[in-house]
């Protein structure tokens, strides 16, 4: 006889490596256990007996319309804790996570202060995120010119890798890498088998193009050509054949740089390579003069560069999709009168990456599979997360009910981040989050409130506890040299 397990999720498409099928999906200690036959007879635990803290039902089903999915890992989130906290924070960033299908974030290393340049700015962000995730927290170090020759000690705390600007950054605790130190940080990164992360765009292409003023997008965007993000991605090829690091190309936004990083890969180069839902959703064209809550660096380019970037996504030269959520205070971001020179740079993302990038793919006539398989998967793979990204047997009980043919129209007002700025704002979307378990506990239902539309058959399932679980505090393996 099978033994009894804490939970079962059934529903009429789980999406497991092999693609969507029926299944019900068994949940015992935090991890799947097994993915039977939808109406598989399953015995559980009485709740009191499971571990499960958010005291719902043990056998659920999946209502029509709502597939079960693995938990999204966005690794690339601002969260700006400590100090910047106006700005985000992590009870806010993770809350808009969770009602996202996000159950792993890794933070980087701005723009908080301090910066994760250090072990004790490390041990600052693990303070602060501890009592407040209610997501799985992970964390990404940085390399600046005043931290060369420690990174060792940053990975050995459990640092992911290290992100670096060839570029100002915006905030002065975080300046930029020279040439020179590019390659004294890759070569010493390559040393303990690490990750080098890139802003890549180039200082002298940017010195050398008009600068940024005024409401007009187009000067912006004439600010940050596209041959800045190229230039600046040839540095890196060059660090990384020269010292062997394994690199990663942050927010790709200029699809001119392509080729090179296709010849790159052939070459056996270790480098890959991410872009984000709001260089996969909107376009130039689109975006009015005066309209900064568009502004990030790089920049949203127009509607042909965007079809490349995904075209380069489906041939697999762009590796995965990640947020870059990137919130500042509405005074920041807006209070300039549509100043493009003077708004801070940075799309709040984080809660809408998921429909937002699955609306512009469905667009095109692209499978959710594969929306997942970037988003969720991929990124798991990148951060070293074996447990993460996937439904299967030894997985992490990481997931998500999602209704992909739902539409809903954007209110910013309504979203879980902190300050209510957006460039989705107003933007109609399909599909829709439902309900997110982390480690195989309820921690976010839309619950009975909207008129049946719950993803769980039971009510008592669709209202977490007041203080529900929080997320773990993740870190990499340390070193072993």
């Amino acid at each position: 006889m099978r033994e009894r397990v804490d939970r079962v999720i059934r529903a009429d498409a789980v999406l497991t490596p092999a693609g969507f099928a029926p299944g019900a999906v068994t949940i015992t200690g935090g991890i799947v256990t097994a993915i039977l036959p939808v109406d598989e007879p399953v015995e559980t635990r009485p709740i009191a007996e499971s571990g499960l803290h958010d005291g719902g039902a043990t056998d659920i089903r999946l209502r029509k319309g709502l597939v079960l999915l693995p938990g999204l890992v966005d690794t690339h989130v601002h969260v700006n804790e400590p100090g910047r906290t106006d700005w985000e924070g992590f009870a806010s960033a993770t809350r808009a996570a969770m009602f996202g299908g996000v159950t792993t974030v890794i933070d980087m290393p701005l723009n908080s202060i301090p910066p994760t340049t250090t072990v004790r700015g490390l041990e600052l962000k693990r303070a602060a995120a501890g009592p407040q995730s209610s997501v799985n927290v992970g964390f990404w170090g940085g390399a600046i010119p005043g931290n060369l020759g420690t990174l060792h000690e940053l990975h050995a705390a459990g640092v992911f890798g290290f992100k670096a600007f060839l570029s100002p950054s915006g905030v002065d605790e975080f300046p930029a890498l020279s040439s020179a130190e590019l390659l004294a940080a890759g070569a010493e990164i390559a040393a303990f088998g690490g990750l080098l992360l890139v802003h890549a765009e180039d200082p002298a292409e940017l010195d050398a193009a008009p600068p940024a003023h005024g409401r007009s997008y187009a000067g912006f965007l004439a600010s940050r050509p596209p041959q800045a993000e190229a230039s600046a991605i040839d540095r890196v090829i060059d660090a990384v054949r020269r010292t062997g690091v394994r690199a990663h190309i942050l927010h790709l936004s200029a699809a001119a740089a392509l080729p090179r990083l296709r010849a790159a890969r052939a070459e056996g180069l270790p480098i890959t390579v991410e872009t984000c839902p709001h260089y996969l959703s909107f376009a130039a064209e689109q975006i009015p003069d005066g309209a900064t809550a568009f502004k990030c660096c790089p920049p949203i380019r127009d509607a042909a560069n965007r079809e490349l970037l995904w075209e380069a996504l489906l041939d697999g030269t762009i590796d995965l999709v990640a947020s870059d959520h990137s919130p500042a205070t509405g005074e920041l971001k807006l209070g300039h009168g549509g100043d493009f020179g003077l708004a801070w740079g940075g799309i709040s993302g984080l809660e809408l990456s998921l429909p937002a990038v699955w609306t512009a793919a469905r667009a095109s006539g692209i499978g959710l599979e594969r929306v997942l398989g970037w988003m969720s998967a991929a990124t798991a793979r990148f951060a070293g997360l074996p447990g993460k990204g996937t439904i299967r047997p030894g997985a992490d009980a990481d997931l998500v009910s999602f209704a992909p043919e739902e539409s809903f129209t954007v209110d910013v007002g309504a979203l879980q981040h902190k300050n209510p700025v957006s460039a989705f704002d107003g933007a109609t979307l399909r599909g829709r989050v439902h309900s997110t378990w982390l480690a195989g506990t309820l921690v976010h239902d839309t619950g009975p409130a909207e008129a049946g539309a719950s993803g769980v058959t039971s009510p008592a399932a669709s209202a977490p506890p007041e203080d529900p679980p929080r997320g773990a505090l993740l870190r990499r393996p340390a070193p072993t040299l």
